[in-house]
């Protein structure tokens, strides 16, 4: 499994030159270069006699004024209106009704959606003077959107949507024609360098920048890190994904996603490392909430299948991150389907995950989590090998069986299996990476 691979990744394939989703990560270029043109914000006229060179932002200090009067008409109106929280939440209900299709592409659940357009909605006006961040940001804004596979002709109402979010929350009268033409307009240009995004993600592989909003070591050797994206990052439960720590530039090392991407958007790695060097070793010793880690797109094929069969789930160590993260979706969707987890450890002390597991399996229509002990005392659990647990609980030639864990148990763990009559195609697992 990808998981469980203690290398780290250098030059994945595929992973030059990638457009970052986020705020600037450091060391990424300051400048950017607008795909229209020198940039010119709404409401701004173009000089029409020649004036001192531009400064290195590409501004003209003539255009100054028009600029910070933008941005003034633009955060009175946004307060007026009740501030970002209040006015995203009547825009994603107005475009949720426009668009139904929209806001089923992109992850997290509506509370988690509407915070995200909050949070678009402030940066926007706290960098409304600042064009040249502002053509980056939207240009990985669209790539993100169309990595969930958001279509442009679907941000069209946006802007009308947006000033009707604005209007609804203002007292009787207090919608004026400068403030509908300022986020009409602003719109306008952010839609322009969204949509260019959108095409160059066809070609540019997509990084997302994120916060480390959780970090818990559940052992010495292990964290729970949960990260949070700043833009929308599509992933199915059971994927895995690279990831890049800060301070370790150009390695890349796959992990294992166990959020809940129907509910939020955090994403949740386990992590275990035999060093303090290297990827893991600077995600589990050196990683703190606040930090920023980068993640690319999401790969893999692990998934619930539509067969409708009962699911076998195995796991050794921190291979249960993905077969968790199938669990959340089983409970998520009320899925009626019976699903069984082993996971194998050594010790009592190695089920650092124990309680979240056996709370999202209460929360499953039918699911059990059974933990398998190797060495040592096995408490109220079973003991031995996982594969013998798995033998002498019951038959499994009908279920659809997943595994997760490093490679010797992966490849071990399959010939049991088919020993007992699985067949080979019912049995699903990634590559070991």
């Amino acid at each position: 499994m990808a998981g469980s691979s203690t290398e780290p990744i250098s030059g994945i394939p595929g992973l030059g030159g990638p457009r970052p989703a986020g705020p600037q990560w450091p060391g990424d270029p300051v400048q950017a270069v607008s795909p229209f043109g020198p940039v010119r914000m709404p409401g701004v006229v173009p000089p029409v006699e020649a004036r001192p060179a531009l400064p290195v932002d590409g501004m003209d200090p003539a255009d100054d004024a028009a600029l910070r009067e933008l941005v003034r008409l633009l955060g009175n109106s946004l307060s007026l209106a009740g501030g970002p929280d209040d006015v995203a939440e009547r825009l994603r209900a107005a475009l949720a009704q426009a668009q139904p299709a929209l806001f089923a592409k992109l992850p997290g659940g509506p509370a988690a959606q509407v915070e995200q357009l909050a949070e678009a909605l402030n940066w926007l006006v706290h960098h409304l003077d600042q064009p040249p961040v502002l053509v980056a940001a939207c240009g990985r804004l669209g790539a993100a959107l169309a990595e969930c596979g958001v279509q442009p002709q679907q941000l069209q109402l946006a802007g009308a949507a947006l000033a009707e979010a604005m209007r609804a929350g203002m007292a009787a009268g207090g919608w004026r024609q400068d403030f509908d033409q300022a986020w009409r307009s602003t719109w306008q240009h952010a839609y322009e360098w969204i949509a260019h995004g959108m095409a160059t993600a066809a070609y540019q592989p997509t990084v997302w920048t994120t916060v480390v909003v959780g970090h818990e070591r559940r052992r010495d050797d292990l964290a729970v890190i949960r990260l949070r994206p700043y833009l929308p990052m599509p992933y199915r439960p059971g994927q895995y994904a690279r990831v890049e720590a800060p301070g370790q530039p150009g390695l890349w090392r796959p992990y294992s996603l166990a959020g809940a991407p129907r509910r939020d958007n955090v994403v949740e790695l386990h992590v275990r490392a035999k060093s303090h060097l290297g990827v893991s070793g600077t995600l589990v010793y050196h990683t703190v909430v606040g930090s920023h880690v980068r993640i690319a797109r999401a790969e893999g094929e692990m998934g619930l299948p539509e067969s409708g069969r009962d699911l076998l789930m195995i796991a050794g160590d921190t291979g249960v991150a993905p077969l968790k993260a199938l669990l959340t979706e089983l409970a998520a969707t009320g899925d009626p389907r019976s699903a069984v987890l082993f996971w194998g450890v050594r010790n009592l002390g190695e089920l650092y995950d124990i309680d979240d597991l056996t709370r999202i399996a209460h929360a499953c229509r039918r699911a059990t989590v059974i933990p398998v002990i190797s060495d040592g005392e096995a408490g109220p659990y079973a003991s031995g090998l996982v594969t013998d647990a798995v033998a002498a609980y019951g038959e499994w030639s009908g279920h659809e069986v997943y595994l997760a864990g490093p490679p010797v148990m992966l490849a071990a763990t399959s010939t049991a299996l088919q020993e007992l009559g699985v067949a080979a195609e019912r049995i699903h697992h990634d590559k070991p990476g």
